[in-house]
This record gives C-alpha cells, structure tokens and sequence, in this order.
C-alpha cells in the first residue's frame, strides 16, 4: 500500500519542530520562530526539498515557535497556509491577541491564512491525506493532524515525552485544562503507532505518554496552582532563551512589564505582580529550569541563541497592516 511520506524534523528551541509530508503535494507543518527561518529553508534543502517546491504550510496552532517563519515563506514562495478557523481568522483581522504575541513579548511577523481549517476535515495530500482532529486546550484553536494508513498523529503542543503543552487559563479559556483532557481523551481512541511533538523526540509509545499526560492533567485539576507554575516556569524560560539570559538588574523591570506575569502573580497567586518576582526566580532555580551565570539567568534547556536584531525588531500585532 502506498503511502505519504512524513519526515520529522527535531528542532531545538526557540524553535518547534516541524514535520513535512510528501504525496503528490508537499506540505510543511509548523515552520519554527521567526530568526530561525534560514536553518528552516537548510533543513528542507537537506531532505531534498526545496521550498518553492512545497504546496503550502500548515499550522497546529499559532504560537511564535510554530508559526515564526511564516512570514518569510509566504512572501518569498507565495506558499499558501491552513489553520485552525478560530486562529486563522484573528491572525487575518490582526487581531491584538493573535499568536499571544502581546502577552507573551514574543515578535511573530505578519502572515495571512488562506485556508481555514475545521475538525474532522481532510487535507488530501495525493495516495493520502491528513484528518483535522481539532485539540482546544494549549490554545483554543490547536489541532492535531493524524494519518490514518500509517498510524501517524502529529500532535503540536498537546502532549510530548513526559510533559503537556503549557495552559495559559488567562487567553485561551478557565477550562482550558479540562480542554485538554478530552482533547486526549478523544487521541487515545485512535490507533497511533507513533506521535511527532512539537518538542522533543518523536514519541513511540504514544498511548503511555497520553495516560502520563492525562495523570498530569488530573492533578492540575485538583490543584490549580501547579498548572501554574508550569506555565510560569515555560513562559519565562522561553524568554531567557530569546534574549540569551537576563542580568540580575533586568529581571524585575522586565518581568514587571509582561502581561502574563501580572495575570499569574494576581489570579494564581493571589499578589502583587511585584511580590511575585522573588517566588518565581527562586522556583526557577530550585526546579533547575533556569542557573546563574555571571550575574546572568540562563535557561538550562539546550537552545540556539537568536540574533539579537531580529528580536529587537519586536514584531507584534499592533504593528500589523489590514
């Protein structure tokens, strides 16, 4: 029986990975953060693709480390992208909340979505094609992607080896952790042979990672806070990643100036944006997501440093043109 073939690309921070299916028609999925669009276009050369030879683009959801090179493939390839209605139709409108970018201070370049997408949906890729399954939870408008003849499940940000995508309860919905369960739920009745993550190492035993995840999901419904923490802990260390470390004195007036700080300090923790400073950084040493470094906080997990005019650039969407 032919099938696609899907080729699964592990990318580092600040990148997610991205996946490509080859049919008849090409497809990339996800295109990483935004300053990493050149290892992206390296990537696709390497497997033999070149990327005016892509159909188009596909997004699981719309955060700056899935959706970041967008831009750049879109107006250097005229490449077509596909998302998730809900999300699509906020990145078209230029909606201040589109990609989290203003509540994150995370830059994401302007793209248009051509195709909006909906569950259950097919993509017909050729001999194959990609069933839409639509996931809510990290975001409103996430999606999985499953190819049934294969048994493959290109899962985004809802789950990975030993983790879930962080909740931001804040943007994306107060039940976005029940969200999540059922959107797992409703996974773990397929038949998955292997799931590609936007993070991390393909996943081979699938159907155990989802039982770990949904565990996780169930203490977070117990205990708020740790779901919290969570989110806390991965935000922030994103940002060290961008901006390659913080130096002791920038912490505060940084930290001071986030949206999902002040959100997290007041709802989750009941304080003062800055009585919550100390409690984070203490956290992010004590759980090792973050070290000190001459005077600098780093984060520990392994990242390729951006170039730092790209992120001056701060690209958001209030800069954005209708």
């Amino acid at each position: 029986m032919k099938t696609a073939e899907i080729l699964f690309l592990e990318r580092p921070f600040p990148s997610a990975n991205s996946i490509v299916v080859q049919d008849k028609e090409t497809f990339l999925i996800d295109t990483g953060f935004g300053s990493d669009v050149m290892r992206t276009e390296q990537l696709l050369s390497d497997a033999g693709i070149l990327p005016i030879q892509l159909n188009g683009i596909i997004n699981t959801h719309y955060h700056s480390d899935h959706v970041g090179g967008n831009h750049y493939l879109q107006q250097h390839y005229d490449l077509p992208i596909a998302a998730h209605l809900w999300e699509g139709e906020m990145v078209n409108r230029c909606d201040l909340e589109s990609c989290g970018a203003h509540f994150l201070d995370q830059p994401v370049e302007q793209y248009v979505v051509q195709q909006l997408l909906v569950d259950e949906q097919e993509i017909i890729t050729g001999i194959s094609a990609l069933q839409v399954l639509h996931t809510p939870g990290h975001t409103l408008g996430h999606i999985a992607l499953y190819e049934p003849k294969q048994q493959i499940l290109i899962c985004g940000d809802l789950f990975q080896n030993n983790d879930v995508g962080w909740l931001n309860s804040f943007r994306e919905g107060t039940n976005s952790v029940r969200r999540s369960y059922e959107s797992l739920e409703r996974l773990a009745q397929l038949s998955i042979k292997i799931a590609y993550p936007g993070h991390g190492r393909a996943i081979e035993d699938p159907l155990k990672m989802m039982d770990k995840a949904r565990e996780r999901l169930e203490k977070w419904l117990v205990a708020p806070e740790k779901m919290a923490w969570h989110a806390c802990k991965r935000i922030f260390s994103f940002t060290l990643m961008l901006k390659n470390g913080l130096t002791s004195k920038e912490i505060t007036p940084y930290l001071l100036s986030c949206g999902w700080f002040h959100d997290f300090a007041a709802h989750s923790f009941r304080l003062n944006p800055i009585e919550f400073v100390q409690p984070l950084l203490d956290e992010m040493i004590r759980s090792k997501a973050a070290i000190w470094h001459h005077d600098r906080l780093m984060a520990t997990a392994p990242y390729e440093k951006p170039d730092p005019k790209w992120i001056e650039e701060d690209w958001k969407p209030s800069i954005w043109t209708k």
